[in-house]
């Protein structure tokens, strides 16, 4: 089969959805499909293009088998409404442009966020004549709205309609959650239309047991025991929390907290770290996918945050399968469907999200406990190899495609 996808993000880019997509087209690719990726020159989430690539009009590559063509867009850091919602048209007029360039496919997939990206499988259906599965990562507008982003009435219902519109439109629709599909049913999209594919984790990379820790690293955090929080400094994660709980627990020589990554927030975070004099509080820059098997390992504790919202109650943070398969106790700080599988599997503390109390008094729970500690990273690691296994969840959204083709 032939296989075209559209995404805003892929590797060299470590987020989310760049992982989430490179994993499932290299397992496509070695079970004998032909994948082309369409996206743009690395540049999440600074806004500048990564070292040895160029902001071209069209340029490829191949990546473990996957061809890859990056298209021109605008490019600009992850911040501000307006230079974002004119990287996000750009790529989508980008995509336009290159149909007649790309090659003839038996499917397309689009995956949002970002919304635009979704939007451009639409055009790509038409001219191709092809089935259009459209991924849905994120909840937008609702996401937007929720954080504050956008306010404007008239740009809520164009994006709302702009929401529908995609729904009808696809032949198919792949959510992250299944309360994802819940609101695209309430919204009269019928439930045959819609298959879940939860994201899920490359247990072969993070194997707790065979990551080397460089000695400069493994000495350099040895001596205390590290709640760590990796991932986007965004609106939507109310990261001070985590420092009103470092505030908290000041007196505690033997615990830090280790904060890895960027975002529209990472300057704001720095500077309330600074002003509030947390020397237990450790800031570092987003590091290479490679590295992360390591700062996982020299963790003891993995902090998954959310703002208090009824929609974040719908999401389920990737973070949770990456520190499941490195043992990784979690302290959870989002409500809903990720807390359930929280309780499910054992594999750590719930609290309130952005209660800073709660947060401090399971990081010291966990500290003070190592046999809840690593009862807690065993039974999540169980518990993603049985239900989060990536190649598995690649092998199921196949045969959604398969299905399509005929």
């Amino acid at each position: 089969m032939k296989i075209l996808f559209l995404t805003h993000y892929f590797p060299p880019e470590v987020n989310a959805p760049a992982t989430r997509t490179f994993e499932h087209c290299r397992y496509w690719v070695e079970q004998g499909h032909e994948v082309t990726v369409v996206t743009a020159a690395p540049n999440h989430p600074r806004g500048k293009v990564y070292d040895g690539y160029k902001n071209h009009l069209y340029q490829k590559e191949v990546v473990k088998g996957i061809q890859v063509i990056r298209l021109w867009t605008f490019v600009t850091p992850n911040e501000g409404f307006i230079k974002r919602t004119l990287n996000y048209v750009s790529y989508m007029l980008a995509v336009m442009l290159a149909i007649p360039f790309l090659p003839r496919v038996d499917v397309v997939i689009s995956t949002s966020p970002q919304f635009f990206c979704g939007l451009a499988g639409y055009p790509v259906k038409l001219f191709k004549r092809v089935p259009w599965v459209l991924e849905i990562r994120d909840l937008w507008p609702e996401s937007i709205l929720t954080v504050g982003a956008i306010k404007n009435k008239a740009i809520i219902r164009i994006l709302e309609f702009l929401e529908s519109f995609a729904y009808r439109k696809a032949n198919h629709i792949v959510p992250v959650t299944d309360a994802f599909k819940a609101h695209m049913v309430k919204k009269g999209v019928s439930a045959e239309k819609i298959t879940v594919i939860k994201n899920g984790v490359d247990l072969s990379f993070y194997e707790p047991d065979k990551v080397n820790v460089r000695d400069s690293l493994a000495n350099e955090y040895s001596d205390s025991f590290i709640a760590s929080y990796f991932g986007t400094h965004g609106m939507a994660h109310h990261l001070e929390t985590i420092l009103e709980a470092a505030e908290i627990l000041k007196a505690r020589a033997d615990i830090k907290f280790l904060l890895i990554g960027d975002g529209a927030e990472k300057a704001r975070i720095r500077k309330l770290k600074e002003e509030k004099g947390l020397t237990n509080v450790i800031m570092l820059d987003q590091q290479p996918k490679s590295m992360m098997p390591e700062y996982w390992a020299i963790s003891d504790v993995s902090l998954i945050l959310l703002k208090k919202s009824d929609l974040f109650k719908t999401v389920i943070p990737s973070k949770i399968f990456e520190s499941m398969a490195m043992k990784r106790p979690i302290i959870l700080g989002v409500e809903g469907e990720v807390k359930q599988m929280l309780d499910e599997s054992g594999a750590g503390i719930a609290i309130e999200p952005e209660n800073a109390e709660q947060l401090a008094n399971a990081v010291v729970s966990l500290a003070d406990n190592k046999a809840e500690l690593n009862s807690c990273g065993e039974k999540g690691r169980a518990y993603v190899s049985s239900y989060f296994d990536r190649t598995v969840l690649a092998g199921r959204y196949i045969q959604i495609l398969s299905d399509l083709k005929q």
